[in-house]
């Protein structure tokens, strides 16, 4: 007769709530208490007569059991592993000379971050040489990873669906943690693409009172999950429709489909990086085949920013000059597509390959030079697409300096300073096109009344020319008044916010 045993979390039915014996089961935790709380509840849920055993790596295990548990097997052999290579490859032979594994419960506790010294062929061998050794003795092993590689290394395994017996994905979400199956085979079935949210109970992790039980299957194609913003304060347009408050909201909901289109509102451009980490992880987390949508609601991209959330994902980004019935159409240009690129798993280095410059508003000239010579000479961005500089000169009367002070910089990458009584400015991914859109939101008065003429520059070669002749020049002496302006700024490390511009009103004077 098949053994069965029990992870103890209430309301779960029995494809999830149990393993069969023989079985190699694995769960990736990304917290280390909760890995802990995990342990404490499958061991307290076995009646007295369990034979099993807790094995932990680099970490004591009586830890593990304090408190004591009021329930649970009335014997358990503890054991301690070295956190290495060769413990993890010589862990079925250490187990047959200290204990008798036959039919036993097997915990194994081990941080995440030891696998990443496996390749991928290593790792399925041992998964598959343990496959065996499991089957030879009866038994059932249950592996807890914890870490911030627990994601990682879920991904990695999988390929391996044909040796593990189950694969979890535990995450944590301020009230609650997101349980998701990737598979889980048992006698009694098997189920596979479920994500439910668990919360803490008296007894210990339970399924939450508001959540059903849903297994995600590929019908949800029809499915269209949308922030409110995005229908322009309409109503769900049919019954497939469903709208959130916020795209955060959204993006949890959106993590338990696996075709449905899902739509973000992106309303100004300080969003842009929350909704790039939102689409990334939606792209690692659920696959190619979810749609991810954007639609601009007010005027906040650049050309930069697009091909950023791009890169994360985004499979469309509707402008916001596009009326309701266009993106309606849209929308439809991209059902039954999948998404086609490869997404990196690692966001930092996307973001630092698709965004050079962290830096923002006014740099000595030097650096100006060095900034910009750097950022045409990175060959990750595309050519002719880094941006465009600006000479500026202001009207008669006027001091660059002083035009300065009506300038105010919201954007990283975009830089200024002053050269020969002319302002430099250097917009990052700006198209020669959005220009005087762009200038009337970095100065506080028309461009027009300031400035009497511009010079632009706007491909790789010519900006390169520009800023070889800026680099061999010296910096001219200023005034007294425009070098307390020009100390007051390079020591500001972040200006205050301005308040708008008032834009005049026309009023009609109707006569009796």
């Amino acid at each position: 007769m098949t053994k069965l045993f029990s992870l103890g979390v209430n309301k779960l039915w029995d494809e999830l709530a149990i393993m069969q014996s023989p079985g190699l089961y694995w769960m990736c935790v990304e917290r280390p208490q909760d890995t802990t709380l995990f342990c404490r509840q499958i061991l307290a849920s076995q009646p007295e007569n369990t034979k099993g055993a807790l094995i932990c790596a680099g970490q004591d295990p009586k830890q593990l059991l304090t408190p004591t548990l009021s329930s649970g097997p009335k014997k358990l052999p503890l054991f301690t592993l070295e956190e290495s290579n060769d413990a993890l490859w010589n862990l079925s032979e250490d187990l047959m000379r200290g204990l008798k594994p036959q039919g036993r419960l097997l915990l194994l506790n081990v941080s995440a971050h030891l696998w990443q010294n496996f390749s991928d062929t290593q790792l399925m061998r041992w998964c598959n040489e343990l496959n065996q050794w499991l089957k030879e003795q009866d038994c059932t092993l249950l592996i807890l990873s914890h870490g911030n590689e627990a994601h990682t290394l879920k991904l990695r395994l999988l390929p391996l669906s044909r040796i593990l017996n189950g694969l979890v994905n535990i995450e944590w979400r301020q009230e609650y943690v997101l349980y998701s199956v990737a598979w889980w085979c048992t006698n009694t079935g098997i189920s596979a693409g479920v994500i439910l949210k668990l919360e803490m109970g008296s007894s210990g992790w339970q399924l939450r009172n508001d959540e059903e039980l849903r297994v995600q299957v590929s019908n949800d194609e029809n499915l269209y999950l949308a922030h409110h913003a995005v229908l322009e304060g309409a109503p769900p347009l049919s019954e497939y429709w469903f709208l959130y408050a916020n795209n955060q909201e959204l993006s949890d909901r959106a993590m338990q489909a696996q075709t449905a289109t899902v739509i973000f509102a992106l309303q100004n451009s300080d969003q842009v990086n929350d909704l790039a980490k939102l689409l990334h992880s939606l792209r690692i987390h659920r696959g190619n085949a979810l749609k991810l949508v954007i639609r601009e609601v007010a005027p906040s991209l650049r050309y930069s920013d697009e091909r950023l959330l791009l890169a994360c994902g985004a499979n469309l980004i509707v402008p916001h000059l596009s009326p309701l019935s266009r993106f309606l159409t849209m929308l439809e240009s991209v059902q039954g597509t999948t998404f086609p690129r490869h997404i990196p798993t690692n966001l930092s280095s996307l973001l630092d390959a698709m965004r050079p410059l962290q830096v923002k508003g006014y740099v000595p000239l030097p650096k100006f030079c060095q900034y910009l010579h750097d950022l045409m000479n990175n060959a990750l961005l595309l050519e002719n697409s880094k941006g465009i500089l600006v000479a500026l000169k202001p009207v008669p009367g006027l001091r660059a300096a002083q035009a300065l002070t009506l300038c105010h910089i919201r954007r990283h990458g975009d830089l200024i300073t002053i050269y020969q009584d002319r302002v430099y400015l250097f917009l990052s991914a700006c198209r020669v096109n959005d220009l005087d859109t762009a200038l009337r939101f970095i100065f506080r008065l028309p461009v027009d009344e300031v400035f009497v003429n511009r010079l632009v520059w706007h491909t790789d070669k010519q900006v390169l020319s520009e800023v070889s002749q800026l680099e061999h020049s010296t910096v001219s002496q200023w005034h007294p008044e425009e070098e307390r302006i020009i100390n007051q700024l390079t020591q500001q490390s972040e200006s205050v916010e301005p308040e708008p511009r008032r834009e005049p009103e026309p009023i009609t004077l109707l006569l009796d």
